[in-house]
């Protein structure tokens, strides 16, 4: 059965805020201006199933005694209205049902069994934990406007017509149904496929509502051109673009974002406007060389950082007199203080204080210096492999010094204080054991 997807997702937005009457959330001034101006005038037009309706919901139901709003559409979409497509009723009395009762301008009140609401129609695994399964939920809602598809797709129609007859556009639309408009001719490559492509991009509405706006970035957008970039219309459009062009490319909603339109931003059938420069054009063949290159690069920087890794890690052995052999993953472990206690295995709950330090010294992090032991279930992944290894090699009162190289700490990865390649020194004591929890 075909869901929702706009209101599921607003609707299942909960937001506890303190309750305030429904009146002074919707007061009626929302239903005296003219349509023309974004409100309503009362007729007796009811929606059907597959209508597009634009409304505001409120939502609330008892916690704890106490009225709470759970969901507010004047508060999560700024004061724009909630505008979905209806789909059938899952059961009798549904929320559906109820919107379907309404004609443009009325508004309701009525309410829903908890459970009936949040698992069947907002088809949530389970209830929410703070309402209770026999509560009920309180809906109030106010119907803006109805639209069939038929008559949306005739606006479109209407709309992009206006549109054209404005800016005096007189090419003929592609087979797609694409206008492309193009006001500089480029004199460099061509977009193909598999090339690199540099662009700025202006996106809007038909009626002139700007969407996005590349010029607010530090930089152009690049991206390889035959992956999906946007729409297909938008898609098609610059593929018969040369670097250095410029064109305008007027997209209907068949070849946007159709029917279901894209969340707020886009409405139903919606048509668009982009208005395209092409910076410059990488060809594909320069493009692989390129990134051929880099992987090359890349590969020998690794290579070397793990040449230093080992020699600084041999180099401290030495210095240090460290003369235990390492396990096969490579971790060193030195016992300080034999343990009396349990020695943990997986799944166990283990607190532990410790000071990780580089190894030319630095400290990068230590619970002692915080005075709050660390928790963690041992071998479920929570720390890094070597933790996992080493603590577990331990028993409780213990105390040890960890030497983990890199390939079982945080490899090539960059974590704040840590650089890429670095093997760590950690000084830990195992403080508890608890066997088998795993919370």
């Amino acid at each position: 059965m075909k869901k929702v997807t706009i209101l599921l997702i607003a609707l299942t937005f909960i937001v506890l805020v303190p309750f305030q009457s429904f009146s002074s959330m919707f007061p009626p001034e929302d239903l005296k201006l003219a349509p023309e101006q974004g409100q309503v005038v009362k007729d007796t037009l009811k929606p059907k199933t597959g209508d597009w309706v634009s409304l505001h919901m409120l939502y609330t139901t008892k916690i704890k005694g106490v009225d709470t709003i759970l969901y507010n559409s004047k508060v999560i979409l700024k004061g724009a209205p909630l505008v979905t497509q209806l789909p059938p009723s899952e059961f009798k009395g549904d929320l559906f049902e109820n919107i379907r009762s309404l004609s443009r301008g009325d508004s309701i009140t009525f309410q829903i069994n908890a459970d009936s609401l949040f698992l069947r129609t907002f088809r949530m695994p389970q209830r929410p934990p703070f309402i209770d399964s026999n509560s009920v939920v309180t809906f109030h809602v106010t119907l803006l406007s109805i639209d069939s598809p038929e008559d949306m797709k005739n606006r479109e129609e209407v709309n992009l017509k206006k549109y054209l007859e404005e800016n005096k556009i007189t090419v003929q639309p592609r087979a797609s149904g694409i206008y492309f408009i193009e006001t500089i001719q480029g004199s460099g490559l061509k977009v193909d496929t598999g090339c690199m492509v540099k662009l700025n991009l202006r996106v809007s509405l038909i009626d002139g509502k700007l969407l996005f706006n590349s010029a607010d970035r530090p930089e152009p957008i690049k991206f390889r051109y035959g992956k999906r970039f946007d729409t297909r219309g938008v898609d098609e459009g610059i593929g018969l673009m040369k670097s250095g062009g410029k064109a305008t490319i007027v997209v209907p909603s068949k070849m946007a974002f159709g029917e279901q339109g894209k969340g707020a931003v886009v409405p139903p059938y919606s048509a668009l406007v982009y208005e395209v420069e092409i910076v410059n054009v990488q060809s594909k063949a320069d493009y692989d060389k390129e990134q051929a290159e880099l992987k090359l690069k890349e590969a020998q920087q690794k290579e070397a950082a793990q040449k230093e890794e080992a020699q600084q890690l041999q180099k401290y052995l030495m210095d240090n007199k460290i003369t235990v052999k390492p396990t096969p993953s490579g971790l060193f472990y030195i016992e300080k203080v034999k343990g009396t206690g349990p020695q943990p295995v997986r799944g166990d709950r283990v607190s532990v204080h410790y000071t990780g330090t580089l190894l030319n010294g630095k400290k990068f992090d230590s619970s002692f210096d915080r005075n709050v032991p660390f928790g963690f279930n041992l071998g479920k992944g929570q720390v890094i492999k070597g933790w996992d290894e080493g603590i577990a090699m331990m028993r409780q009162g213990g105390k040890a010094i960890l030497i983990v190289p890199s390939n079982i700490a945080y490899g090539e990865r960059s974590m704040g204080e840590i650089p890429p390649f670095a093997t760590l020194v950690f000084e830990v004591e195992l403080l508890e054991v608890k066997p088998g929890v795993t919370k």
